[in-house]
C-alpha cells in the first residue's frame, strides 16, 4: 500500500496511520515529496512519488492511496508504475478531488467538485494543466471520506459505481483496509 500525501501539505499530514496500518499487517510505503515546490508542480509531484516508491521497492501489485490534491495526480503515478513494470492493483481516494478527464486544472477540479483548497500555493499551482491519462483507471476505486468537507468528490465516486466509506468515528485504518478488501 503507498500513500500518497497531498501537494498541499507533506507525509506528516497521515499522522499515526502508517503506523496504525503497519500494525494491522500491511505493507506500507509512505511516498515524501517535497520538492514540487517550483512549475511544473504536477510533473514534479508526480516524478519525486515515482522515485520513492522504486525507493521503497514494495512487494506488487500496490494499492495507491491519495489524499487530498493528491487524488487528480493518480493517473500520471498508475501510468508511471506501469511504465516501471509495477502492477497497479487498485486505488483509493481518501478526502480528495476525484480524477475527471477533461478538467485539466486544479482549479476547474475544485470549482466542478464545489471544494476549494486554501490558497496555500501559487496560483500557477492551481491553474497549470495536469497530467492526463485516457486509460485509467485501469483497477478498481474506491473513496474513503472522514468528514463533510469532500462529500461532493464522496457522491461522484459512488456515482462510478466505487465503493465508499464514511469513517464515521471509527479508526482510519480499519476504514481504509476494509475499502481495500471491498476492490
Amino acid at each position: 500500500m503507498v500513500l500518497l500525501h497531498s501537494p498541499l501539505g507533506t507525509a506528516a499530514d497521515w499522522g499515526s496511520l502508517p503506523h496504525d496500518l503497519a500494525e494491522r499487517g500491511a505493507e506500507v510505503v509512505v511516498a515524501e515529496v517535497t520538492d514540487d515546490d517550483r512549475p511544473p508542480y504536477a510533473s514534479r509531484y508526480v516524478a519525486r512519488a515515482a522515485l520513492e516508491i522504486a525507493a521503497a521497492d514494495p512487494a506488487g501489485p500496490l494499492l495507491l492511496v491519495a489524499s487530498g490534491a493528491a487524488g487528480p495526480l493518480l493517473p500520471a503515478i498508475a501510468a508511471a508504475q506501469r511504465a516501471a513494470h509495477r502492477a497497479v492493483a487498485g486505488y483509493v481516494l481518501v478526502d480528495a478531488l476525484v480524477p475527471q478527464p477533461g478538467t485539466p486544472t486544479r482549479a476547474e477540479l475544485s470549482a466542478a467538485q464545489q471544494h476549494l483548497d486554501p490558497p496555500v500555493r501559487p496560483p500557477g499551482f492551481f491553474t497549470e494543466p495536469l497530467p492526463m491519462t485516457a486509460d485509467w483507471p485501469d483497477a478498481p476505486c474506491g473513496y474513503l471520506r472522514t468528514g463533510d468537507a469532500y462529500a461532493h468528490p464522496a457522491r461522484l465516486a459512488e456515482l462510478r459505481s466505487w465503493p465508499v466509506r464514511h469513517t464515521a468515528g471509527r479508526p482510519l485504518a480499519e476504514e481504509l483496509l476494509a475499502l481495500a478488501a471491498e476492490l
